[in-house]
């Protein structure tokens, strides 16, 4: 009877431990918008105003490199502005990137000097400012359709 239930015993404990252990659950964080900031976009010939926007503002590296990732939607009135420390050509990619975007370049005048649009989401191909930019403006996709943007339109911003 002794050998009967170590035997017992030794099978339960080989048959639990060889379960396949329940991996932990990874809970993600959804990423609220701050508005830290208000971008106000000016029509070149005219200097009207064609669009206003609240903004986030990525300028440390840590933000210029998770941009909007993560994030589920934006409101048509939003946006991100990247602020770099240089004026250089700069490349992004849509990975992680879950909501289709405009991506406006903007030198170092606050003129728009080219732009991107509907890239598309999780897409790792690099997008290309194609001309030495200070500046990004990231949009919902047909934003930039929707206003007419043009190559020399302005922005101004300030951070509230």
């Amino acid at each position: 009877m002794k050998l009967f239930t170590s035997l017992l015993i030794i099978t339960i404990v080989c048959f639990t431990s060889c379960k396949e252990k329940v991996k932990n659950k990874v809970e993600t964080v959804t990423v609220e918008f701050k508005k830290e900031g208000e971008l106000t976009i000016y029509k070149a010939k005219t200097d009207s105003i064609i669009g206003s926007f609240d903004i986030e503002i990525a300028d440390t590296e840590y933000e210029t490199s998770t941009g909007l990732m993560y994030r589920k939607s934006m409101k048509a009135n939003r946006g991100m502005l990247f602020v770099f420390p240089d004026v250089a050509m700069h490349s992004f990619y849509m990975k992680n990137t879950e909501i289709p975007l405009d991506l406006v370049f903007i030198d170092e005048n606050m003129h728009i000097a080219s732009f991107q649009e509907n890239a598309k989401p999780f897409n790792e191909t690099g997008l290309s400012s194609q001309v030495p930019v200070k500046y990004v403006l990231e949009l919902n996709a047909g934003i930039s359709e929707k206003l007419l943007l043009e190559v020399k339109d302005s922005i101004s911003f300030k951070k509230i």
